[in-house]
């Protein structure tokens, strides 16, 4: 018999359960922050490494969170809330202010149920100053570096960090930018978009993430031909398609 998770890449973070289920628990909502800044010419995003023993552990993330019942303005609203949330996070797990007027909310990432700690997740970006100094606990953040989008990802593929998939999607789009101010602009002109992942399986064993637009997410068939909008996650290195909107 052959193994289950043969065909799984090592950080596809969406359980053993796919497929159309039904949703028992709502996800939590949660928040995180991409820090941009320009150093010798080039862009980069902070990046967090988590310890191994917490949530998503091993993986370097954004510094984000759960939003919290302090994060609340008085009239509920949870998007100022989620940006409170991020805010907070990025001052609880880098040492790092940031003024809320420059924070840009340009998506929301939910996973599908079945999904092992599951978070409804809010990605704001923001720009950093060029001088801010990165603080961390050495407790849930054992590490933290600056990296340019693509080189972050060029890691990914050889094996020497841990991406999840919306982390992973995030740098991809970011990687387009040659400048903060470029990044900023494109994210902050277009309404969020919302990624409601579904998980399928393709015919050679290979799981794939869909998003809306995919000719096979209405189905949950990574088999199905036509649009993509997908990520197939393949034992050597994750394979992005997207003929649905511009990233």
């Amino acid at each position: 018999m052959s193994n289950s998770r043969e065909h799984r890449h090592r950080n596809d973070t969406y359980g053993d359960n796919i497929g159309a289920q039904p949703e028992e628990q709502p996800p939590i909502p949660a928040a995180t922050v991409v820090l941009l800044r320009e150093r010798n010419a080039r862009l980069e995003v902070l990046m967090l490494h988590k310890a191994s023993q917490i949530a998503f552990g091993g993986m370097w993330v954004f510094p984000g969170g759960r939003i919290d019942e302090e994060d609340y303005p008085a009239d509920r609203d949870v998007n100022v809330a989620a940006r409170n949330a991020a805010l907070r996070e990025t001052q609880e797990e880098a040492g790092i202010a940031v003024a809320a007027d420059g924070v840009v909310w340009f998506a929301h990432w939910t996973p599908p149920p079945g999904t092992p700690k599951r978070f409804a997740t809010w990605f704001f970006a923001v720009r950093a100053a060029a001088d801010d100094a990165v603080t961390i606990d050495g407790g849930e953040i054992q590490n933290h570096q600056w990296l340019a989008p693509n080189a972050a990802l060029e890691r990914h593929a050889a094996g020497e960090i841990d991406l999840a998939p919306p982390t992973w999607v995030t740098l991809h789009q970011i990687g387009r930018f040659a400048t903060v101010d470029a990044a900023l602009a494109d994210l902050g002109h277009r309404e969020p978009r919302y990624y409601q992942t579904r998980v399928g399986k393709r015919a050679d064993g290979i799981r794939v993430a869909m998003w809306h637009g995919d000719a096979g997410y209405a189905g949950w068939d990574a088999n199905a031909s036509g649009a993509r909008h997908r990520l197939a996650m393949t034992p050597g290195g994750f394979v992005y398609e997207n003929t649905v909107e511009p990233d």
